[in-house]
């Protein structure tokens, strides 16, 4: 890579922040920073060490930890803004090495299921069926663990899904997001294949410091809406919906373009990540939720209530007053 190469990508992730982030005033103020940097001859003729150094400065001013210049092994094809086909055709590949992000479907001790997703929600046009049929196994339990720890991001779409199962026909609305055209609004489905898991029974949602992203909205909506219980670790705290530029064979700019806005809270997760309701560490957060998801079991004197005292009394831990 040589220096002229360096100062076209950096000019050019400058053009891409100042046109399509969606904080206009922090995109001028990254732009400057970019600008200065090169300036000063800072930036590496290295592509690895020049991903590194850029994102560093992209994210001095504000945080954005969606504000990213990624580095990869293999050649990226270059693809016109708004050309997402190779992006999806990607993301199915992910998908189908990695059972399309549900990495465990379990029936607990004392009838409560568990959901483990990760290590992304995938896009539901890519993996709606696998989601279905995952939602209708643990539909017939009498409470639910949805494992988050590991959920590195996802797509406004799989999010919506996934509560629509955890919910009734009568839509409700999520988490939209705001671009600089205006708000784009998001709301349960009516209806979904498969069986719902329903609204009226107990819900716990594990986190973890990596917990990111579509997996951090997740936990941010069913909070807000009452209707999960979060149990772990604060999550990172990113909140914005994000697109790439290709910059370089090897180089991608990710640049927030839209801002998560929760009709309920008016505001996101952004730099602070969710906060847990029972603050656990993240290790010890399946336990936790499996107790207390016992312990609500037997309070509602459900189908499994007897099978839920005996695995009560063989978990490890604290008693819980039921």
């Amino acid at each position: 890579m040589t220096n002229e190469e360096v100062r076209e990508i950096v000019q050019r992730v400058c053009t891409l922040v100042e046109t399509h982030y969606v904080f206009p005033d922090a995109a001028a103020a990254v732009s400057r920073a970019l600008a200065d940097a090169l300036a000063a001859g800072r930036y590496p003729a290295h592509a690895r060490s020049l991903a590194a150094a850029v994102t560093a400065d992209l994210q001095s001013v504000n945080g954005d930890l969606h504000l990213r210049l990624l580095h990869h092994d293999e050649p990226q094809p270059p693809r016109e803004p708004g050309d997402d086909r190779e992006e999806y055709a990607a993301m199915a590949r992910w998908a189908g090495q990695t059972s399309g992000g549900v990495a465990r479907v379990e029936r607990l001790a004392g009838n409560v299921g568990l959901l483990d997703l990760q290590p992304v929600l995938f896009p539901a046009v890519i993996t709606g069926e696998l989601i279905s049929a995952a939602m209708s196994l643990i539909a017939g339990t009498d409470a639910l663990i949805i494992d988050l720890r590991r959920c590195l991001g996802g797509e406004p779409g799989a999010v919506a899904l996934i509560i629509s199962y955890l919910w009734d026909r009568e839509p409700v609305q999520l988490t939209g997001f705001r671009e600089r055209a205006g708000l784009k609004q998001a709301w349960t489905l009516p209806y979904v294949g498969g069986r719902r898991f329903g609204r009226a029974k107990p819900v716990y949602v594990l986190t973890s410091a990596t917990t990111f992203s579509g997996g951090e909205q997740l936990s941010y909506d069913l909070q807000q809406l009452g209707r999960a219980t979060i149990v772990g670790e604060q999550t990172r705290g990113g909140a914005h919906a994000r697109e790439g530029f290709v910059v370089h064979p090897h180089l991608e700019a990710t640049i927030p373009v839209a801002e998560g806005v929760n009709p309920m809270s008016g505001g996101n997760w952004e730099g602070t990540g969710v906060t847990p309701d029972v603050p656990t560490p993240a290790e010890q957060a399946l336990d936790v939720a499996h107790r207390r998801a016992l312990a609500d079991v037997i309070a509602a004197g459900a189908g499994g209530a007897a099978e839920a005292e005996a695995a009560l009394v063989g978990l490890p831990g604290q008693t819980i007053q039921v």
